[in-house]
């Protein structure tokens, strides 16, 4: 892994590719974006599916919530550090994050804002992972996203619908400090 912050790389590469199939796996091979947000795949094709992306040069999080085979448990972060050449994990649970950052790799703490009791519990989640990161979804709710920069000290990464030019510069200007989508329109920003 790079020596150098999650924070810091986002501030070069602001638009994150989330991979969420083969066919954009093929698609970000061919694509500039530097950062990748692995949502597919399963624990036995995993390592092979990291290591076609750190051949290429990309930095790699693994979301491990969504890797078929995966339980909520965190071995299954200990696998990812140990078995694949993965940077970092995603993930909406607390304690997934806290032991990626305890094993050395970069974490991002995924909330889903549904509702005000969501948000209003974002802070304190964030505090018990010591995320390197935090993305929120939907990320196309810049007054949202305003308000959650203000209130956490993290950078905040705005993913899941996400749809265009008038979505990415809207969180930008919001306080996102990236922007995370499966949109290939949005990774030639």
């Amino acid at each position: 892994m790079d020596a150098t912050s999650l924070p810091s790389l986002l501030e070069e590469h602001p638009v994150v590719a989330s991979v969420k199939d083969e066919e954009g796996l093929d698609a970000v091979l061919r694509s500039e974006c530097k950062i990748v947000f692995l949502l597919h795949g399963s624990v036995l094709d995993l390592p092979s599916i990291v290591q076609r992306l750190k051949d290429d040069g990309r930095i790699v999080l693994v979301n491990v919530d969504l890797i078929e085979g995966f339980a909520g448990k965190e071995v299954v972060v200990r696998y990812v550090k140990e078995k694949t050449a993965a940077d970092g994990i995603l993930s909406s649970k607390a304690f997934m994050v806290r032991a990626a950052r305890e094993l050395g790799l970069f974490a991002v703490h995924r909330f889903f804002l549904i509702d005000s009791l969501s948000y209003h519990n974002l802070a304190a989640q964030v505090r018990k992972s010591n995320a390197d990161c935090v993305e929120i979804l939907p990320g196309c709710m810049p007054r949202v996203i305003s308000w959650v920069v203000a209130d956490i000290d993290v950078p905040l990464i705005a993913g899941g619908l996400v749809c265009d030019r008038d979505d990415v510069f809207a969180a930008l200007k919001a306080g996102a400090a990236a922007i995370a989508s499966s949109n290939r329109e949005v990774w030639k920003m």
